[in-house]
């Protein structure tokens, strides 16, 4: 089980100070929230691609590869890379370069985004959204597998005996998950490719994905990549800690009025009750993460989200320190303990490297 942050790269005022970072101190803040994560013990670093205000979050690769440098163990994501919008060709260049300079510490999660404006920016048509990213990405599944391609489709000029460098690190492509929120043709594409599904499960009720999850998981063992149990899954989530719980309530309430993703909706406790955001003490985080498990089944991921809404970066850090101090063996121990033998371990690159070569 992997546990890990995500952060979508807002720029947004603190509405306790009425500051607003700069993009500069934004970037470098997530620059330190990854060097932390690594630091107090977690697994995973990922970041989302945006290229409208109010985020800073243009360039995931670029972004990637210098918190790689800086790292020895952090394995490197995004959350999400816009399937849609890239040219699949450059998504491949792209992250076969990251992936080595990384060695093999990454992997990526492929999403449409749903910010309406970015498709013409891009000269693309959001109408299309969905055929675009089943097109896209079987070129780029494509591309990562085959030395010469030839290929054509509806969507980008045709390619002609076409190889994208650098190949993959020791022939294996990077993994990828698909990202969705609502829609079920997402999660077939993930179930008939073999690859990994993750629910966002941030602001919808826990019902909608877990019948998303629970149908990828079907599909996964229809396409004959293992039992239901083998499929690869990923849940998202949203903490804000403090060793006090009605501290952590105060604290957050004026973040969460005005977040970006949040703000101007339900109340802070409504969506406490009806998603997964957990807000409070040490233990009652632990107590609604393994609530997870019993709600989806064994899963290989788990990111949180800890810095949107304009939180200051002492306190992002703070909590990140307290998360790895009193929450995560907490969540280690638990999760291990209930683990079916039968589930499938999260992936690396390391051990899908093992399982390549045992299979040759």
């Amino acid at each position: 089980m992997q546990f890990g942050i995500y952060s979508v790269g807002d720029v947004t005022r603190d509405p306790s100070t009425g500051r607003t970072p700069s993009e500069a101190e934004r970037l470098q803040a997530m620059v330190r929230i990854a060097l932390k994560a690594e630091e107090v013990g977690l697994d995973v670093f990922a970041t989302g691609e945006h290229h409208n205000p109010p985020f800073v979050t243009s360039s995931p690769t670029t972004l990637l590869a210098f918190i790689a440098a800086q790292t020895s163990r952090l394995i490197l994501s995004t959350s999400t890379t816009l399937i849609t919008t890239n040219d699949p060709v450059r998504l491949a260049e792209e992250y076969a370069v990251l992936q080595h300079l990384s060695g093999g510490r990454m992997d990526l999660m492929l999403g449409r985004g749903n910010t309406a404006q970015v498709y013409p920016w891009f000269d693309k048509d959001i109408m299309q959204a969905l055929p675009l990213a089943l097109e896209n990405y079987d070129l780029l599944h494509r591309l990562w597998r085959e030395e010469e391609i030839d290929w054509e489709g509806r969507f980008r000029a045709p390619l002609r005996r076409f190889t994208s460098i650098p190949r993959p690190l020791d022939g294996l492509p990077p993994f990828v998950w698909h990202g969705s929120i609502r829609t079920p043709e997402i999660a077939e594409q993930a179930a008939r490719y073999g690859d990994g599904f993750f629910a966002s499960h941030i602001l919808w009720p826990k019902g909608h994905f877990q019948r998303l999850v629970a149908f990828y998981r079907s599909r996964y063992a229809y396409y004959g990549h293992g039992t239901e149990q083998d499929a690869i899954v990923g849940l998202g989530g949203h903490i804000f800690v403090n060793r006090q719980s009605q501290v952590a309530r105060e604290r957050f309430r004026p973040f969460f009025d005005n977040a970006p993703v949040y703000g101007h909706g339900p109340s802070l406790e409504e969506f406490m009750e009806q998603t997964p955001l957990s807000v409070g003490s040490p233990q009652e985080i632990i107590d609604k993460t393994l609530t997870f498990r019993e709600q989806f089944g064994d899963y290989q991921r788990q990111l949180f989200l800890f810095d949107h809404a304009g939180i200051p970066l002492p306190e992002v850090l703070d909590m990140l320190e307290l998360f790895g101090s009193e929450i995560l063996p907490v969540l280690r121990r638990e999760t291990a303990r209930a683990r079916d033998a039968r589930a499938a371990a999260a992936p690396t690159h390391a051990r899908r490297l093992a399982s390549m070569t045992a299979l040759q």
